[in-house]
């Protein structure tokens, strides 16, 4: 059973109540402006990890020993705690759900697991049309764990904003057609093409679940969320353009325009890897916010796609191994590089390494914290 949308968030969202609908985080996803449209005041410069939590804390593996990934993505309180964890260590500006993409699969019926060392493996692969036809539907009551622990998440974060995420059509898509992860997802790039009508139904599927997804957490609390396109890099341009991109853009299109009574929206993020040469099409699909990973320069993604448009990104994830000399003045190019935007919220270019050292976050965190917005 699906319930009817509505574009209006709950009277207790952070964001209609106001809690964080002015936090330094949204303010630069708005283009550092207020709701009301007035310059921002003078604040810190906001900073958050893709994978802030998870692999590289200490307290998460403590925690999370014994329990699958996904047992602990559908537990409650486990999934509140580990997505607290980083703020409570690094102090970012935002916390990112701890979920995982595939989670939607999970709650539909889908047979998926996450094997260590391999990633997502599905109990048998969709690759035809009957395949496609035989996918469940999605039940609106199946995300019942995923609004309890954005709940308990909210109430203890605050002013801090949660941001919810999902799986971008392509990358779920890839993986349920592969049946597990793939180097080259030919796969899914044949069936676009020797398949259309099956690729598009697939997609199509895809796009649903994962835009429930991002509503279900957004109309629990979250104050912003980002699609997440892993494999979209493997894709030439007129091949995104044509089989990916309208699907990209019906998944955002379930969380497009919702916001309070006041009219303050939750703004959406839409980032991929290698996605250098296709950062205007990823923008076009209805987001406010450009991720760009690490393989391009801020400025020149300002060239590419104006500099209205505000972007997140992009410190290598491999300076976080380097001497803090090193790291430090990446950080600062990072940060330069990105000015010409009209909103710039710092993250990596991908997602944080599992044998980072948590120190050395914290202390990238102080660093762009001490340098003045």
């Amino acid at each position: 059973m699906t319930t009817t949308p509505t574009s209006q968030l709950p009277a207790d969202h952070p964001l209609t109540s106001g809690l964080t609908s002015e936090s330094a985080l949204l303010n630069q996803y708005r283009g550092s402006r207020t709701s009301a449209g007035a310059p921002a005041s003078p604040e810190r410069r906001p900073v958050w990890f893709m994978r802030q939590a998870g692999r590289s804390l200490p307290e998460y593996r403590e925690l999370r020993e014994g329990t699958s990934m996904l047992d602990s993505c559908l537990n409650p309180d486990m999934a509140s705690e580990i997505t607290l964890q980083p703020v409570r260590r690094h102090d970012v500006d935002a916390a990112i759900f701890f979920s995982d993409i595939v989670i939607p699969l999970r709650l539909a019926g889908v047979g998926v697991e996450i094997k260590p060392g391999v990633g997502p493996v599905l109990d048998a692969p969709v690759r035809t049309a009957a395949d496609v036809a035989a996918l469940p539907e999605l039940d609106d009551a199946a995300f019942a764990p995923i609004t309890e622990a954005i709940q308990r998440t909210t109430a203890e974060l605050g002013s801090t904003p949660l941001i919810g995420f999902a799986g971008a059509p392509f990358t779920l898509a890839a993986y349920m057609v592969e049946g597990r992860p793939s180097r080259d997802h030919l796969g899914p790039r044949a069936m676009m093409h020797t398949d259309p009508q099956t690729w598009n139904a697939l997609a199509a599927w895809a796009a649903d679940v994962s835009g429930r997804f991002m509503r279900a957490q957004l109309m629990a609390g979250a104050s912003a969320a980002q699609l997440f396109d892993s494999w979209a890099g493997s894709l030439g341009r007129a091949d995104y353009q044509r089989h990916v991109l309208p699907h990209s853009t019906a998944a955002l299109s379930h969380v497009s325009g919702l916001s309070g009574p006041d009219g303050v929206s939750a703004p959406l993020v839409h980032f991929g890897t290698g996605t250098s040469e296709i950062l205007d099409l990823l923008k076009t699909a209805g987001a406010d916010v450009v991720g760009v990973d690490y393989r391009l320069n801020l400025s020149e993604a300002t060239r590419r796609l104006g500099p209205e448009t505000p972007l997140q990104g992009n410190i290598d994830p491999a300076f976080l191994t380097a001497d803090w000399s090193v790291l430090e003045a990446h950080v600062r190019e990072v940060i330069a590089a990105g000015s010409g935007a009209a909103g710039h919220v710092l993250n990596l270019g991908h997602g944080v390494p599992p044998e980072t050292d948590p120190a050395v976050l914290t202390r990238v965190v102080e660093l762009i914290h001490s340098i003045d917005p």
